[in-house]
């Protein structure tokens, strides 16, 4: 019997490897469950739902982790969406990688972004956690901050003392209506960082 991934990828041939600079784990981050499935901080969740639906593929519940895969232009796309919840979001991160042997270089993280005005798209290849606890997490995981993620602006329109409440709430009307070309355009981002590279895409769709 084919494994999971041998299903979605089709069956190799005998003696065929994949090359590892050409596999990609993508990582979006967000909590399990029904409440927080249309919520700002599950916004990485809801990318990767939309690149899934383009390319077809649907995830399957795997150990720490929901999965998806599917080849593009060469490439090795393995999409992971976290079932640790958002704090021991490194947890999955780390199986993932090491089972699936991917290069540091080819892991991209998408997450939500209060520092940046609603749908800015913005691609980095290291940072701080931000205060973000899931990227908290992986950096202690990885011990390393260096690590590209894609961060998606959910703006700072919230009242004091009201942070969480806002994160962990749906997006307003107005955020739903350009909700869906900014998850287009972040589909395409992904696929970008992984055929043209993350500075070509860097310069093509940070701030767009």
């Amino acid at each position: 019997m084919l494994s999971f991934f041998g299903r979605i990828l089709g069956k190799k041939k005998t003696g065929e490897k994949t090359d590892p600079m050409k596999k990609f784990l993508i990582v979006g981050l967000g909590n399990i469950g029904p409440k927080y499935e249309n919520t700002r901080h599950n916004i990485g969740f809801k990318i990767l739902d939309e690149l899934a639906r383009e390319k077809e593929v649907s995830f399957e519940t795997q150990k720490l982790g929901d999965i998806a895969s599917f080849k593009f232009k060469g490439r090795t796309f393995i999409l992971l969406k976290p079932s640790t919840y958002m704090n021991l979001s490194g947890k999955a991160v780390n199986y993932w990688m090491q089972k699936e042997k991917i290069n540091l270089e080819n892991l991209l993280v998408v997450t939500d972004d209060l520092n940046l005005p609603f749908g800015t798209l913005r691609l980095k290849t290291k940072g701080s956690d931000g205060g973000h606890n899931g990227l908290k997490d992986i950096q202690a995981q990885l011990n390393t901050t260096k690590y590209n993620r894609f961060r998606f602006g959910i703006s700072d329109e919230f009242s004091k003392g009201n942070q969480v409440n806002y994160v962990l709430g749906e997006w307003d009307e107005n955020e739903e209506s350009k909700l869906p070309e900014r998850l287009k355009t972040s589909a395409e981002l992904i696929l970008s960082f992984g055929t043209a590279g993350v500075s070509n895409t860097m310069n093509t769709f940070n701030g767009k």
